[in-house]
């Protein structure tokens, strides 16, 4: 029997019931040349039961069962490990495809010839509401070519999200790529993947929508932490040692590091009152360690966040956040 051309890896974490929808939508796509593999570990959000009936129904779809609570990373690890598929797609159960996704991309692939790595854009949906992915611009610039990816470093100032991408299998094992332990594992992934690369291609159109406003970790493995940010970016930047010539992606990945830190830290409900003056004060440390020579800092509003990060002012960029709150609660009265 051929090898399927994509390799759908899906971890069953399920926490606002919604992996039914995304599989309905995986099943429901015009390219029939696809796996969708359903990997079931032991946490409680984990419906095991759901992917035992869609696998007993629908061939193209395989169940995976893990027997302990391992998180999200793990989950998608087993998966890659049992694909296919010349192509590796990673998603979650709040993500929806419309129904010629898959099949746009098999068709990008077409005119391409084989890449390592094919971007793609994304969108997301919140209570009726739709928003573009945060890529948009970026997908746009390197045009129709295939390209190296050291000739569009902008890139790796995308938010580093491993579902808006296919990964041509290959290169995941010829790079031993794996995701390391902890939440948001993908980082150090997405920039391996993409460092790694000789050929790569965008497709700018939005393949994939995220049912939800913003992008909060789905889970991780026992112990994990919002702090566990910081080690994934630390191994995306030993990525980088000893090339000193790679400067435009350095300063890129910073810029993305920083943005990825001030995004978790004013996003409710994911770093606590009490965990907030340690979080910041490592997010300062990485800035001064990390920071390329002649890094010029964004303008307006974000370069003063960035300032105040840069010179460990945790009291005043409270403060600023502060005043930029009542500024704005002041200005809706009016």
């Amino acid at each position: 029997m051929p090898s399927p051309l994509i390799s759908v890896v899906l971890p069953a974490y399920d926490q606002h019931g919604q992996l039914a929808e995304c599989l309905d939508s995986l099943l429901a796509q015009t390219l029939a040349d696809v796996e969708v593999i359903v990997v079931a570990d032991r946490s409680p959000e984990t419906p095991g039961g759901l992917a035992d009936a869609y696998a007993a129904q629908h061939p193209r779809v395989s169940a995976l069962h893990l027997n302990a609570a391992v998180g999200v990373g793990v989950a998608r690890n087993a998966g890659a490990a049992r694909a296919a598929g010349e192509y590796l797609l990673f998603l979650d159960a709040d993500h929806l495809l419309p129904r010629d996704a898959l099949q746009t991309l098999a068709d990008r692939l077409k005119q391409t010839g084989p890449v390592d790595v094919l971007l793609f854009g994304h969108s997301r949906r919140h209570n009726d509401r739709d928003w573009p992915g945060g890529a948009e611009a970026l997908l746009a610039e390197p045009g129709p070519e295939v390209f190296g990816p050291f000739d569009q470093p902008a890139l790796f100032g995308a938010p580093p999200l491993i579902w808006d991408r296919l990964i041509r299998r290959g290169h995941w094992e010829e790079l031993k790529l794996a995701f390391p332990d902890g939440r948001y594992e993908e980082v150090p992934v997405v920039h391996a993947t993409l460092l790694g690369a000789q050929k790569a291609a965008v497709l700018p159109r939005e393949c994939v929508q995220l049912r939800r406003r913003e992008t909060v970790h789905p889970a991780g493995g026992p112990g994990s932490s919002v702090f566990d940010l910081f080690d994934q970016y630390e191994r995306s930047f030993a990525l980088l040692e000893d090339q000193p010539h790679l400067y435009a992606v350095r300063d890129a990945l910073f810029v993305r590091m920083i943005r990825h830190y001030l995004f978790i830290f004013d996003l409710a409900g994911c770093v606590s009152r009490a965990e907030r003056p340690q979080f910041f004060h490592r997010a300062a440390e990485h800035h001064r360690r990390f920071q390329p020579p002649g890094h010029r800092k964004p303008g307006g509003r974000e370069g003063i966040k960035f300032s105040l990060l840069a010179g460990g002012a945790y009291p005043a960029f409270e403060v600023a956040k502060l005043s930029h709150i009542a500024r704005g609660t002041i200005t809706g009265r009016k």
